[in-house]
């Protein structure tokens, strides 16, 4: 296409065209839409030019009905408004595009050569909107979930439905396993294409990408004594033993779960291993260890027979959604958008902890 003598390319860009254009000048570069190099006395120098398909919408109308009133009962704006839009596209390309008469408007060449590419590239426009929009509509089928409860409970139910309503077609499968290592297994096996698991999960060549960030927090016995505080730090914590769930993917978690080593170098005590998350609360209740853990789990743990307390100065936990390589990439992205604005909505109000 050519525009006012100078050869141009379009390109999309939501609903403005990028109209790359260039002027011959000394140097060096090859014009777009030539066939020959510039000689060593040219060169090619390049300037941006933003079109808005609306303005170019107008100027079709127009170009096409010969009469301002006419073009703007065809695409349902005021005179004014196409008027308007005309004038910015003329500032925009710096060309006279039509010039106006008694009977209506007469098209400069200039006015005629965006008329009969201008055209082609609105069409050209609408058809790729179709086919992304039906790219969209094709991602049909199902997606396999696999979550813990005490890790995801409060909102995998509401990611499953949004996931539904915004993919029309798929259905979300959500598997539910006890233990971190048992998501583990379901992915490599296959049986899952994602999983939400919080961070590290060892050297498992799985791809992952952070949708939470949560504080730490300690369950201790209710006449524990440093039960009546609502914050402790991990001195308050130097000599207590931390019960160890024998649950984890990696031994580098269960070292982030317990924070080991603490800040001042010391390894954290280590208290008994017990096979399931509800035999840590049984033991932390008994008063035989205390258990460190990401700060929801206090919200999905009633507390009964134990008290949740913050720790100022633990590492956060990082919960991710992991996926395989075999996972359907477009589907496991638009997942993890989802994910992240049910995670910001239920921000905004957080319960405090226990």
């Amino acid at each position: 296409m050519r525009v006012d003598g100078h050869n141009t390319h379009l390109s999309h860009r939501g609903r403005r065209l990028t109209v790359h254009r260039g002027s011959a000048s000394a140097g060096r570069g090859r014009p777009p839409g030539t066939g020959r190099r510039l000689g060593p006395a040219h060169s090619y120098d390049y300037a941006m030019i933003d079109v808005d398909v609306r303005h170019l919408e107008s100027f079709i109308a127009v170009a096409q009905e010969l009469n301002i009133t006419r073009a703007a009962a065809r695409v349902h704006l005021t005179q004014q408004a196409v008027s308007g839009h005309i004038q910015q596209l003329e500032r925009a390309l710096k060309v006279t595009l039509l010039v106006r008469t008694h009977r209506g408007v007469l098209l400069t060449a200039a006015g005629d050569e965006l008329a009969a590419g201008g055209k082609a590239v609105v069409a050209e426009l609408a058809e790729l909107v179709e086919r992304v929009q039906q790219v969209a509509r094709r991602q049909t089928g199902s997606l396999r979930l696999a979550c813990c409860p005490y890790a995801t409970s409060l909102f995998a139910g509401e990611v499953a439905d949004a996931m539904e309503a915004a993919v029309p077609g798929l259905a979300v499968e959500l598997t539910t396993v006890r233990t971190p290592r048992e998501e583990l297994e379901l992915l490599e096996a296959g049986s899952a294409d994602a999983a939400f698991m919080w961070l590290p999960v060892g050297d498992t060549g799985l791809r992952h990408a952070v949708v939470r960030t949560d504080g730490r927090a300690v369950a201790v016995s209710r006449d524990h004594r440093l039960a009546g505080r609502d914050r402790v730090e991990l001195a308050d914590l130097a000599d207590e033993p931390v019960v160890r769930p024998d649950v984890f993917a990696s031994a580098d978690t269960e070292r982030h779960w317990m924070a080991d080593p603490r800040p001042d170098g010391a390894p954290a005590p280590r208290g008994p291993v017990v096979a399931q998350i509800e035999d840590a609360l049984l033991t932390v209740a008994r008063g035989r260890a205390v258990w460190l853990a990401p700060e929801p789990l206090g919200r999905w743990a009633p507390p009964a027979n134990v008290r949740w307390l913050a720790v100022a100065d633990a590492e956060p936990s990082e919960l991710a959604l992991v996926w395989t390589e075999q996972a359907p990439e477009p589907l496991i992205a638009r997942l993890i958008a989802e994910v992240r604005a049910v995670v910001d909505r239920s921000a905004e109000s957080p319960p405090a902890p226990a």
